[in-house]
């Protein structure tokens, strides 16, 4: 694995010479480029200088900044790496909160943080130990690819890992787009439960994929070969407006999914009721019967006397 950066973790006196890793990486799928569709011809974007009139090398372009008079500044990447930042070549530690301060919400990118070239162990583990003992994460502030992030810094099993995060006022407050209050019933609660519970049997992240990446792969081997691309199944239309009849339809089909043959409610009362009604009828015959015994000595009693 390469580093993307090489630093030090900085708190206090302290520095701990370290290298991080890209602990995510993203499953793109095939890679497209844009043609013309009319007859396949590549379409192309070229660097070109309005003042020159030519094509412009990727080295000689430098960023430029509009001034109120519309007159342009020139900044060089020069100009950017001599900024005075503390977290220009160090994750700069300000302070140790709880785990759960920050909303997932703030979290971008993720670094497994390694030791640095030939740097002692000691100070990495001793900072791991030390949040691991807190139960603390470490808010840090790091410059990666020319821009500043905020970032925490948490142990995972024996590593420290890195989450760069975004700014508190780059978080939008959810203003406006509450939905209105409604009254939910209890009913209507169990059989959510009831729903999540099913859903949730057996179930293993690592079984998740991406199926939009798969079927593009297959719609492209698919025209490879001559096929035409799959067209997609539509979605069941469903009239069902009742919130209650969805949740039984969707517990129904989860106990259909895991093969769960276990009778419903309903059919639990009834296989109840059915040894009382045998117990009726048993008590019935045996009336029956032991009217007809009382009856046979009678009658054999009579037979006699006319004889």
């Amino acid at each position: 694995m390469q580093a993307s950066w090489s630093g030090s973790i900085v708190f206090g006196m302290v520095s701990v010479p370290v290298q991080l890793f890209k602990a995510t990486e993203t499953h793109a799928g095939p890679k497209f480029h844009q043609v013309h569709e009319k007859d396949g011809g590549r379409i192309r974007l070229k660097r070109f200088c309005e003042a020159e009139d030519k094509e412009v090398p990727y080295g000689e372009i430098a960023k430029g900044y509009e001034t109120e008079n519309e007159e342009q500044l020139i900044i060089t990447s020069k100009d950017l790496a001599d900024l005075p930042i503390p977290s220009k070549n160090s994750i700069d530690v300000q302070a140790f909160v709880d785990a759960d301060t920050f909303d997932p919400i703030q979290f971008e990118s993720a670094y497994y943080v390694g030791l640095g070239k030939r740097s002692p162990a000691k100070p990495y583990v001793l900072l791991r130990e030390a949040l691991r003992e807190e139960g603390k994460v470490a808010v840090a502030k790091v410059t990666l690819t020319s821009r500043e992030s905020l970032a925490v810094l948490r142990v995972v099993d024996d590593l420290l890992v890195l989450h760069t995060m975004l700014w508190p006022d780059e978080v939008r407050p959810a203003v406006g787009i509450e939905p209105p209050a409604e009254q939910v019933h209890a009913n209507e609660l169990r059989m959510a439960h009831s729903l999540m519970d099913q859903m949730s049997e057996g179930f293993e992240v690592a079984s998740l994929h991406d199926e939009y990446r798969e079927a593009v792969e297959a719609m492209v081997e698919s025209k490879l070969h001559g096929g035409a691309a799959a067209s997609p199944k539509p979605a069941a239309a469903s009239n069902v407006i009742d919130i209650t009849e969805l949740l039984q339809r969707s517990i129904d089909a989860q106990k259909a999914r895991h093969g769960d043959s276990a009778p419903k409610p309903a059919a639990k009362k009834t296989a109840a009721k059915a040894p009382a009604r045998k117990t009726a009828a048993s008590k019935t015959a045996a009336t029956k019967d032991t009217g007809t015994a009382k009856k046979t000595p009678a009658k054999r009693a009579s037979t006699r006397k006319a004889g």
